[in-house]
């Protein structure tokens, strides 16, 4: 009830997250429904290739609760801590009522999901819309479509409540009386991940030297081949390596930004690059490896023949990309937040408007410049085997 009350009472833009976070989850209970339909109507021979599809559709469901944590963090009850204390919610309950909202609005999402796939399908009555050979043509199990329905809703509530459990350094409440921060440690990802990328390069060269002639990689729902497992893995380490090695690498622009004889706008955003680099640099190293697999996936089946991506490969790719994107957005309404109080203390020293605005836009390039020279780098790196 809490819940829904605090959900009301939200300000348009708290709620225009909400509502993404159930569109999400709307796309990601349709591909799982239409992996089922695919299922019930596959011979037995082919339940590898089910079991395929369902695999795949653990990227979406994973980049779906990743964004419902970024916008429960993002929420105002959860950074108010110390006047929901005062009302009696202390931090258990409170973490617990963000995964009940997270719960809502997966699982209203869930229901549009089920919605849109049945009408497609033609079992809401009317003309069917969909391919059959995309959604199934049987009935479906009742029991396998509750399950595949409380999948979303589950995983993200269950991700929310760890993220946002008592003694995580979760959002705090702005203080205007508090001091600047001062945390600016380098993140000890940046060597791993460096060195977890390239062992990850260096398997995939070595897998695609050991496949057979004409075998199609990294297979995608819809184009259910084959191919050699090691170059899926080898692509896997090199993704998780650029989400290790990307809050180091900020940190590290951050100090090459400030280094030498920086004028305020330079010293001011290479700070602010050091602080926030934990917590936007993770949800920007998720981005960039979606991006290289978006990449791999367009380098392999992009340019064959059309619809060889196959539509909800095109839907699940796009999904990964939209939530992780929006994670980032979320990750960076966050840090305006927590840097609330040092930007009211600027102001009142009587640093100018333009000052903040031209350290925010300096931000910004140097992220825009940097991360899109490494992400097309280690793409570019990796797709290649994939088609060697």
């Amino acid at each position: 009830m809490l819940a829904l009350r605090l959900a009301r009472g939200a300000r348009p833009a708290v709620q225009l997250r909400r509502l993404l976070v159930v569109a999400a989850a709307a796309g990601t209970a349709f591909l799982l429904l239409a992996t089922l339909g695919h299922a019930v109507d596959a011979p037995r021979g082919e339940a590898a290739g089910s079991a395929l599809r369902l695999a795949w559709c653990l990227v979406p469901l994973a980049a779906t609760a990743q964004f419902a944590v970024s916008v429960a963090r993002t929420d105002p009850a959860a950074r108010l801590r110390e006047g929901m204390s005062a009302a009696g919610l202390g931090p258990v309950r409170l973490t617990l009522t963000a995964a009940a909202s997270t719960v809502l609005a997966c699982l209203l999402g869930s229901a549009l999901g089920l919605l849109v796939f049945l009408r497609l399908r033609g079992d809401l009555g009317g003309t069917p819309m969909g391919a059959p050979e995309l959604l199934g043509r049987g009935p479906l199990p009742y029991a396998a479509v509750g399950v595949l329905l409380a999948a979303v809703p589950v995983v993200a509530a269950v991700a929310t409540a760890w993220a946002l459990r008592p003694g995580r350094n979760a959002p705090a409440e702005p203080c205007a009386d508090a001091p600047p921060r001062t945390d600016t440690a380098t993140p000890a990802g940046l060597p791993w991940g460096i060195a977890l990328a390239a062992a990850g390069l260096a398997l995939e060269v070595y897998a695609a030297g050991h496949t057979g002639p004409g075998a199609r990689l990294l297979p995608l729902p819809g184009r259910l081949v084959t191919g050699e497992a090691g170059v899926l893995v080898g692509w896997l380490l090199s993704a998780a390596g650029l989400v290790l090695a990307v809050p180091g690498l900020v940190h590290a622009s951050g100090r090459v930004l400030g280094a030498g004889r920086a004028g305020a706008a330079r010293l001011l955003a290479g700070r602010v690059l050091q602080e926030e680099s934990r917590r936007v640099g993770r949800p920007l190293g998720i981005l960039m490896a979606a991006a290289s697999g978006v990449h791999a996936a367009y380098t392999l089946y992009g340019h064959g023949a059309p619809g060889s991506l196959g539509p909800l490969s095109a839907l699940g790719g796009g999904l990964v990309l939209a939530c992780t994107a929006l994670s980032v957005l979320a990750a960076v309404t966050e840090s305006r937040a927590a840097r609330a109080a040092t930007t009211d203390a600027l102001r009142r020293l009587g640093a100018p408007a333009g000052l903040l605005h031209r350290a925010a836009a300096l931000r910004a390039c140097v992220l825009v410049v940097v991360l899109t020279a490494v992400t097309g780098g280690v793409a570019h790196l990796a797709a290649g085997p994939l088609v060697g």
